[in-house]
């Protein structure tokens, strides 16, 4: 008896079309579930009786989809996106509160800089602050960006003498040297990676693997939740590869 138990395994090699840098066997991480599907396109023929006395599978479609709580965008880039990937980034800081003044720099770690005003919130009301080029007035602030090898050489935010709030939350971006990120460029129709794909699965002594020669993810999206876990949803589709063949399933 083969039954088998839990989400099983997926790992996903690019193989043709358009390639990545690096092409990697790739494992979706922390998945919840995934599901092939092999859908026939049957047809019935009938003569001059009630029911059919043949019956033949036409077209056969094969697609798939798969739940992940894990992800990086080096795992995207594989099989999605094939895109110019660099080092580091522009990393989002909410809400850093600070005390009035006529001028705050925001508390950056060393190395990093300012890269573009997210906006200002007036802590104290929860309202959101006005953004002017010069002289704002109460309620209003402005930014100045850092200017590499000049002046100024950090960014800051100018506030009127008079601000009635007592404090502000300021929102921006930084440079940060972890991580990684992927320029999403503008591509042809037809710009595709065609990958690999290994969905396996064990259960005391029982094996099943599904692997897929010739497949090309059609959506990967980015969910969130008030109060539970980002689990993104990934959909793909498969085809025959040159030699005529789909993959290949074994059990034990």
């Amino acid at each position: 008896m083969n039954a088998q138990f839990g989400s099983g395994v997926v790992t996903v090699t690019p193989v043709a079309g358009n390639l990545p840098a690096n092409p990697t066997p790739t494992r979706l991480k922390v998945m919840q579930d995934a599901q092939v599907d092999f859908k026939g396109d049957l047809k019935s023929l009938f003569g001059n009786k009630m029911y059919a006395v043949l019956i033949a599978k036409g077209k056969v479609q094969v697609t798939g989809k798969i739940k992940i709580a894990s992800f990086s965008a080096a795992d995207i880039n594989q099989i999605y996106f094939a895109t110019a990937q660099t080092s580091g980034g522009n990393l989002p800081v909410m809400d850093e509160i600070h005390a009035i003044g006529a001028t705050i720099t925001p508390t950056v770690g060393a190395g990093l800089t300012v890269v573009e005003d997210l906006g200002v919130i007036n802590n104290d009301t929860g309202d959101q602050m006005v953004k002017v080029a010069s002289a704002p007035a109460v309620g209003q602030y402005t930014f100045t960006p850092a200017v590499t090898g000049g002046s100024p050489t950090a960014a800051s935010y100018g506030f009127n003498a008079s601000e009635t709030a007592s404090h502000v939350a300021l929102n921006y971006t930084a440079t940060t040297t972890g991580g990684s990120s992927l320029a999403l460029t503008q591509q042809q129709i037809g710009y595709t990676v065609i990958t690999k794909l290994m969905l396996f699965n064990s259960t005391k002594s029982s094996f099943v693997a599904l692997e897929l020669n010739n497949v090309a993810f059609g959506s990967w999206s980015l969910p969130t939740k008030q109060d539970d876990f980002w689990v993104a949803d990934v959909d793909f589709t498969a085809c025959a590869d040159a030699s005529g063949t789909l993959g290949t399933l074994y059990a034990n």
